[in-house]
């Protein structure tokens, strides 16, 4: 991959200001502060701050109406399978910092939600992505040839937030031999909010038939043309990664290398754009 160091640690430690609200509803001492801020990793999982927002909340609870834990925004429960910057890109990113998080102790939606009990559940979520990812760029010859060692540091890496200790490992993920000038496939999914479907995900190649780079507004086009406005029409649409919206003229193959989330896929929302 190209060495771009620097794109790859500022999208590591690209941070939301988060404050996470206790359901006023489950709120049984008045007196207490149901507040809780942390700086949230973008690349990360909100599974994995569950124990501090659990132990913080504890001391306002009766013991008896702990039960599952659940977070909400807006009224959308968040999805813990979807890492921290997705969720916040595709529900919140027009609106003011903090990023208001209620949290719920009650009434689970287990039609919304997947149930996650234990970081077992979201470290092997993670470590199927990783996979498939793999299994797209390189057939999975990369993945498989890992030791079982290597698997665990890039899960101890993300869940540490050890920007070393993880790209040691995945660096091996983005390489490709210079004949081939990229992947095989790009792992990608595309997320909307006025979809009904979680997400989108097609094979696409990083180089076109004639040879030419495959940009990010080629994607866009074949994926949700609606999303590209033509020379006389108004933008609608936000096409965001990490927080930013990236020139569509970007080639596909060189956001995946430095944009990608640490499952390996580049999660792209596209949203409704400000109308003030």
């Amino acid at each position: 991959m190209t060495d771009d160091k620097d794109v790859l640690r500022d999208v590591w430690f690209g941070r939301i200001p988060t404050c996470f609200t206790l359901y006023q509803d489950e709120l049984t001492e008045r007196e207490a502060e149901p507040y809780y801020r942390l700086l949230l990793p973008r690349v990360s999982y909100l599974t994995l701050v569950t124990d501090k927002v659990k132990k913080h909340f504890q001391k306002v609870m009766r013991t008896e109406d702990i039960s599952e834990i659940w977070f909400e925004f807006e009224g959308i429960p968040l999805k813990w399978h979807y890492p921290v910057g997705l969720l916040f890109d595709l529900h919140a990113s027009n609106t003011s910092l903090p990023w208001s998080i209620i949290v719920h102790f009650k009434n689970f939606p287990a039609k919304d939600l997947l149930r996650c009990q234990s970081k077992d559940v979201i470290e092997a979520h993670f470590m199927s992505s990783v996979k498939e990812a793999d299994a797209l760029k390189h057939k999975s010859q990369v993945i498989n040839e890992m030791q079982k060692k290597d698997h665990k540091q890039l899960w101890m890496g993300l869940q540490n937030d050890k920007f070393e200790q993880f790209w040691a490992i995945n660096r091996k993920l983005m390489e490709f031999s210079p004949e081939d000038g990229g992947f095989r496939y790009i792992p990608f999914r595309i997320y909307q909010t006025i979809n009904d479907r979680p997400f989108i995900q097609k094979l696409f190649r990083p180089v076109a038939n004639d040879g030419r780079p495959h940009t990010l507004g080629d994607l866009i086009r074949e994926i949700c043309p609606a999303a590209v406005p033509t020379e006389d029409e108004e933008k609608k649409y936000q096409v965001m990664i990490h927080g930013i919206e990236p020139m569509l003229e970007t080639p596909v193959q060189w956001l995946s290398e430095h944009l990608s989330y640490p499952d390996n896929f580049l999660h792209i929302s596209i949203i409704p754009q400000p109308t003030d």
